[in-house]
């Protein structure tokens, strides 16, 4: 069914709680297992957060040379964004914090503020992300309650749109660019309304052509091997 040393592109639905690396590793596990090798290059295209679920793609072999060009094509994710309220990480990770009410803003108030986060823009990246600081990961440092200073990214955000308002929470779609942190988008939107916002849900939906509908469990990629 697969040819891994030569190279596949696996699509799996990665869990909540899972880094993108567990995935891999698990992945790479059950792959020197199915073909009884020690070694086999294995490699994710775009990191999803921990608190994160959805598309991700992994690729073995020789299929890990088009892991670039796969991380640079249109992403898409859908979401819940909590308005009153902020984190440090900007998502569910920390704390929730600075709770104020929300109840005088407008639907058409929180419409016109997404029209300032379309076309290209410079964002901030999360102190709590994987972004390297002077050789090290920004979230390593964040934790340990050292100061983080971080170069905003140029990015763009093809499409925004709110799926569903219920006041103190959006249902959001987005289409953006490689280097875009939803996070980041979630406190700005926050910031710009005056009120605070984190993430709360995120899952990304589609990379280029890719669909999360034809994504598979880990479980599921494991029981394609080893099926009796």
């Amino acid at each position: 069914m697969y040819d891994f040393t030569t190279g596949e592109v696996i699509l799996i639905d990665k869990p909540l709680q899972w880094t993108s690396f567990d995935v891999v590793k698990k992945i790479r596990n059950l792959v020197s297992k199915y073909i009884g090798v020690k070694k086999i290059k294995v490699g994710h295209a775009g990191t999803l957060d921990p608190l994160a679920s959805g598309l991700l793609i992994v690729c073995t072999g020789k299929k890990t040379k088009t892991i670039e060009e796969i991380q640079s094509q249109k992403k898409e994710y859908t979401g819940t964004i909590h308005l009153g309220a902020t984190t440090a990480s900007y998502d569910l990770e920390t704390e929730i914090e600075n709770e104020v009410s929300v109840e005088h803003l407008s639907a058409q108030e929180v419409e016109k503020s997404l029209e300032h986060f379309k076309g290209k823009l410079h964002q901030l990246p999360p102190i709590y992300s994987a972004k390297k600081v002077d050789g090290k990961r920004a979230y390593e440092m964040a934790r340990k309650g050292k100061e983080v200073k971080i170069q905003p990214n140029q990015i763009t955000i093809h499409e925004l749109e709110i799926r569903k308002m219920d006041l103190p929470e959006l249902e959001f779609r987005v289409v953006c660019s490689k280097g875009t942190y939803i996070r980041s988008l979630a406190n700005d939107i926050g910031v710009k309304l005056g009120v605070g916002a984190y993430l709360k849900t995120l899952r990304r939906t589609q990379i280029g052509n890719y669909k999360l509908k034809d994504a598979i469990s880990v479980e599921e990629f494991e029981q394609q091997l080893f099926s009796v």
